[in-house]
Order: structure tokens, then C-alpha cells, then sequence
């Protein structure tokens, strides 16, 4: 049953993206005025994948993706993407395409794309589009941040906007640099707790989310539970009364109300509950690892202040 349920848990970390479009506060790089550089090759999923010429007919069954190729000005190039890329709202999102569980056949016959954009291969299912002459690129979930760059080079590499991904990564990065710089080291020594579901499932900082909580030098109780190297592991209110975390993030998807932690058994003796320092965080920002990250960065940093202005 709990390997059941880690199962879950991945696959919804794995597939929760679904944003696209540049980061708030941010404008697009501009148009790319440079060679293509085609032909272009590029390491997919432990193949080669070698691209001729930019794809105009790219299917997208990674939210996360479809939001850095949107954010490159490559968006014109998308004819579908799947069920869960539900922004910006000129997405092509067809919600019968699951990337979880894709029907090649349908897919090819309804959009005969030039390109597949997976994050995960469930089943055999890139060998599928291979026989039918459809290249694919797969780009498993990042644990850090300079993987995610690497993907979005990429992207930017095999759609024909290279600069524009450079750009993208370099706006990120400087954004992300004055999150943690806002926080003025307000947040070194800090423990807390990132809970994903009411049956207490955490991150840890091995993950791609967790690093980013690294970043500004928070102490996450998560960690010292995770004795398989998991990077899920599944707390219990025990644990966390005696960790006594100071802040605590929960995610938008689960249903779980920032109030609602007071009344759970022995939690009002926890620094983040007595003090309030409870941070509903949006599940897009939470569980991607497209553009937004920035965002993410940015709440983390506000909640920091928050925290200590009240702690």
C-alpha cells in the first residue's frame, strides 16, 4: 500500500505542471535574430535525438515544457498539449490527451506531430512513436535547478529559439538570486515542514522543490526521515509535534486550509501553528519546473518575512 501511494505522489509531482508563459514581472526575450544551428543532437532519455529542422507540429505531454516553450516564443509551434497545461489560456490543452497514459496511435493520427515532448516514458510508449517516424524528447523531472536549465537549452536548441532560452534562464536566475537576497539570511536555522497531502507525505531537499528551499538556508524535518533515499517520505503528527517546525508550506491541491492546522491533536504546541506561520503555496508553483520556479523562489522569500516579522 505505501509503495502504492508513493507511486501516486510521484507521478502527481511528475505531471502537476501545467503553466506556461513568462514569469510575472518579467517581458519575453526578444525574437532570435541568430542561425538556428540545425541540425541540432541532443541526449533524450538515454537516446540520441538528432532534429533537422525546427518542428512546427509539437505535441507537449509535459506541462513544465509546454510552459518553457511558450515562454521562449516558440508557442506557435505547440498544435497540442496534454489535460493538465492549463495555462497560459492560448494552450492547446486537449483534456482527453493524458500524458500518463498516452494513446500513440491517436495522437499521431489526430496531430501527426513532428515532435513528442514527454517527461516520463509509461510503457514503451516513446518506441511507439519512434516506429511510427515521430522523434520524441524526454526530459525526466530535474532534481536541481541547473537540470531544469539544461532542459529548457535544450528546448530553446531543438524549437530554434536557443537565444531566447538563454535569455529565459538568465531572467530566472537573476530573479531567483534577488529572492534569496531579499531574505537577507532571515531564514538560516529555520525549520520547516512542506506537507503534499493530509497523510503527512513531505519533500526532502534531495528533490528539485526541496532544493529550493535550500537555497535560503531552511532546515527541513523532512529530512532525517527519509531513510531510503526516497525524496517522499511519509511523516507521521508524532514526528512533526517533535520536530516543531517553524514554518509550514502546504500545497493548494489537497484541500488541507491553512486554519485547519490548529485543530489537528497536539499541533498548537508547533512554533509554525502557534505563530501562525502556516504558507498556502500554489501546487503549479510547488510541483514544476518550468519558468515559475522564479515565482516559487518569491513566495518562499515573502513567507520568510512574514515569518519572522510575526515569529
Amino acid at each position: 500500500m505505501r509503495q502504492s501511494i508513493r507511486l501516486l505522489i510521484a507521478l502527481a509531482m511528475l505531471l502537476a505542471a501545467c503553466t506556461a508563459g513568462t514569469p510575472a514581472g518579467t517581458e519575453p526575450p526578444p525574437p532570435s535574430t541568430e542561425a538556428t544551428g540545425f541540425p541540432v543532437t541532443i541526449e533524450s532519455g538515454g537516446r540520441t535525438l538528432e532534429v533537422t529542422e525546427a518542428p512546427q507540429r509539437i505535441v507537449t505531454l509535459s506541462p513544465a515544457a509546454n510552459e518553457t516553450i511558450f515562454a521562449i516564443g516558440a508557442g506557435d509551434q505547440v498544435i497540442a498539449s496534454d489535460s493538465l497545461a492549463t495555462f497560459p489560456a492560448d494552450s492547446p490543452t486537449d483534456p482527453d490527451l493524458l500524458a500518463y497514459q498516452p494513446n500513440v496511435e491517436a495522437i499521431v493520427g489526430t496531430y501527426e506531430p513532428d515532435l513528442v515532448v514527454m517527461t516520463f516514458d509509461p510503457g514503451d510508449v516513446v518506441a511507439g512513436f519512434e516506429a511510427l517516424g515521430v522523434p520524441v524528447l524526454v526530459q525526466f523531472a530535474p532534481a536541481t535547478l541547473d537540470e531544469a536549465y539544461a532542459q529548457w537549452k535544450d528546448l530553446g536548441a531543438i524549437t530554434g529559439h536557443l537565444p531566447e532560452a538563454v535569455a529565459l534562464i538568465n531572467q530566472v536566475q537573476d530573479r531567483i538570486g534577488n529572492a534569496v537576497a531579499s531574505a537577507d539570511g532571515a531564514g538560516e536555522g529555520m525549520a520547516f515542514y512542506h506537507e503534499l497531502d493530509s497523510t503527512f507525505f513531505s519533500v526532502t531537499s534531495t528533490t528539485f522543490v526541496g532544493a529550493m528551499y535550500d537555497r535560503f538556508g531552511l532546515i527541513n524535518v523532512a529530512d532525517e526521515a527519509d531513510v531510503d533515499g526516497y525524496g517522499y517520505p511519509q511523516l507521521s503528527a508524532e514526528y512533526l509535534i517533535d520536530r516543531a517546525p517553524d514554518m509550514i508550506f502546504v500545497t493548494d491541491c489537497c484541500g488541507t486550509l491553512a486554519g485547519s492546522f490548529g485543530e489537528r491533536p497536539g499541533w498548537d504546541t508547533i512554533p509554525a501553528v502557534a505563530n501562525g506561520a502556516i504558507h498556502v503555496v500554489s501546487d503549479d508553483l510547488a510541483s514544476r519546473w518550468g519558468p515559475r520556479i522564479a515565482d516559487f523562489a518569491e513566495v518562499i522569500a515573502d513567507a520568510i518575512g512574514e515569518s519572522t516579522a510575526t515569529g
